[in-house]
């Protein structure tokens, strides 16, 4: 009787861990200014666009690592008390403050870059290019963990979407670099 009662007791316990290790995703708030080709710099947190290409790819592939993402339908009403919060480039400073408010575990904060090169010979397809720098902050301790930069391309007939596929391949590239470096920090 005394095994049954242990082994149960075990078994609730490794279910209780697991329900509770769920519940305590990694939060992460993503606050990466874009600029595709030809376009001005956005953000979510400046204006009311959505999350940029970059941010969107980066979600994916953390939330796909069970990290949980801030979503900025829920940061804007924090950001709506605070208007200071309301401009393109936040510093590293803000970045923490929005993320104590948020109740975050970490921040990326970055930039991201798209340009348009040469028309590919006999074609009418054009090569673009995308660039991004980031990094890591531990929102608690207001440490930057990792910088990283990233960079990708594209082929296509219109260099917005070009920019756009740029901007995702590089965003790929720079989701595997943030993954490391939250890991290698114990945020998993």
């Amino acid at each position: 009787m005394r095994r049954i009662l242990f082994v149960f007791l075990a078994i609730l316990g490794l279910v209780l861990a697991s329900s509770y290790a769920q519940e305590t995703k990694p939060k992460v708030i993503l606050l990466i200014s874009e600029q595709n080709i030809e376009g001005a710099q956005q953000s979510w947190w400046a204006s009311e666009i959505d999350l940029s290409t970059v941010e969107t790819t980066l979600a994916q592939r953390l939330i796909e690592q069970n990290y949980e993402i801030l979503e900025p339908s829920v940061l804007n009403k924090l950001i709506k008390k605070e208007p200071a919060f309301r401009k393109l480039v936040l510093s590293e400073e803000e970045s923490i403050k929005l993320g104590n408010l948020a109740k975050a575990d970490y921040v990326v904060l970055g930039k991201a870059i798209a340009s348009a090169g040469a028309n590919v010979p006999q074609s009418n397809m054009r090569s673009c290019f995308a660039n991004l720098s980031a990094k890591v902050i531990q929102v608690e301790s207001g440490k930057a963990l990792a910088y990283m930069d990233a960079s990708g391309n594209s082929v296509h007939m219109d260099v917005i979407t070009g920019g756009r596929e740029a901007l995702a391949n590089a965003a790929n590239d720079l989701a595997l670099k943030i993954i490391e470096a939250l890991k290698k920090e114990g945020g998993e």
